[in-house]
């Protein structure tokens, strides 16, 4: 599944490219921006997207621009001579319904064209297929949406996926990123679901589902904690979790493993146990207080051999005597317990 992130053309490029460079360092192979914004100043687009442009051929990334009639003449272009932005850099475009086939067919000979998921209809699609599009170089793009409610619900989602894919398009999804775009710093997501959930928690959720084919952060940051989960996880398959500690010095594990016959109300870490045996130190009673959702927890003296034994609690838990709490999963990553599967190796990075 492929990565791309998004750029916004009210930012000079050079003070962006810090960033890109390290996307693009970290595999991401696409980038997204929207030449239609309303709070943005419209006379900078044509020279911030050359230099953007100019980016991506040197990376070889693929640039698409999400354009209307009205942003294309910003850029004193027109459908016509829409192709000269391959000059400029830009490889594919990402138009409104409504444009007649024959203009999108002319288009998609030097472009590729990718189409609203949510507007696209089968005559659309029938049209498109009759003008001569090659399907080779369309995909259907869902929107993001900044306004907290009104984005898609799973099964919304699912059913235009499964109508991309019946009509033969690559599909892509947004998701929200760390740094947040005004003027609602609310989330870019397309799943409502997602708003509040980490990037990668929203990633992997995409991923686990095989959702779409390419996946866009529409938000303008990923910072260097997400970059590293997403990368630790496409590597070495490691689902790697932000905590909090309730202790002055956590135990430090590189990596824990969910045991295969995988419990319904907790994960249990099957390399404690056996760091417990080895260090042979006595767990005393400590933070044996109530296992929220998420709560890391260690079994102490109190449990006999199952001493040392380190949990993740997948659903709230009452006190047990017998168990201290040491820390807690961040509330954007908690989705990831779901992912934690049988055999699942993951790891704990407190912060």
């Amino acid at each position: 599944m492929k990565l791309g992130a998004s750029v916004y053309l009210h930012v000079p490029i050079e003070e962006q490219l810090p960033y890109l460079e390290k996307i693009n360092e970290y595999g991401f192979q696409t980038l997204f921006t929207s030449l239609h914004i309303p709070e943005d100043d419209v006379s900078l687009y044509a020279e911030r997207l050359k230099r953007l442009g100019r980016f991506a051929e040197e990376k070889g990334m693929a640039l698409v621009c999400d354009v209307s009639p009205q942003s294309m003449a910003h850029l004193q272009l027109t459908w016509e001579n829409a192709s000269l932005l391959r000059d400029w850099g830009v490889t594919g475009l990402r138009i409104d319904y409504g444009m007649e086939a024959e203009i999108v067919a002319d288009i998609s000979r030097s472009l590729a064209i990718i189409v609203k998921a949510s507007t696209v209809k089968a005559e659309d699609i029938a049209a498109l297929k009759q003008a001569g599009v090659s399907f080779d170089h369309i995909e259907g793009w869902h929107n993001f949406y900044p306004r907290p409610e009104t984005g898609l619900g799973r099964e919304n989602f699912n059913n235009m996926n499964e109508r991309l894919q019946q009509a033969g398009f690559k599909r892509m999804a947004f998701i929200p990123g760390d740094g947040k775009r005004g003027p609602l710093y609310e989330g870019l997501p397309t799943l409502e679901a997602h708003r509040r959930w980490s990037p990668f928690a929203a990633w992997l959720d995409l991923y686990s589902h095989n959702a779409v084919d390419t996946v866009i952060v529409g938000d303008p940051q990923l910072n260097e904690s997400s970059l590293q989960q997403l990368a630790v996880f496409q590597q070495q398959g490691v689902i790697l979790l932000r905590a909090k500690a309730y202790v002055d010095v956590p135990p430090i594990i590189d990596k824990h493993c969910n045991r295969p016959d995988e419990a319904r109300d907790v994960i249990r870490s099957v390399q404690s146990r056996g760091m417990a045996q080895q260090t042979k130190q006595k767990v005393k009673p400590n933070q044996t207080i109530e296992r929220l959702v998420g709560s890391i927890t260690m079994d102490n003296e109190r449990y006999g051999r199952y001493q040392g034994e380190i949990q993740l609690t997948k659903r709230d838990l009452q006190a047990d005597a017998k168990v201290n709490v040491i820390g807690r999963v961040i509330e954007e990553d908690r989705p990831l317990l779901n992912y934690l599967k049988a055999n699942q190796p993951f790891c704990i990075k407190w912060i």
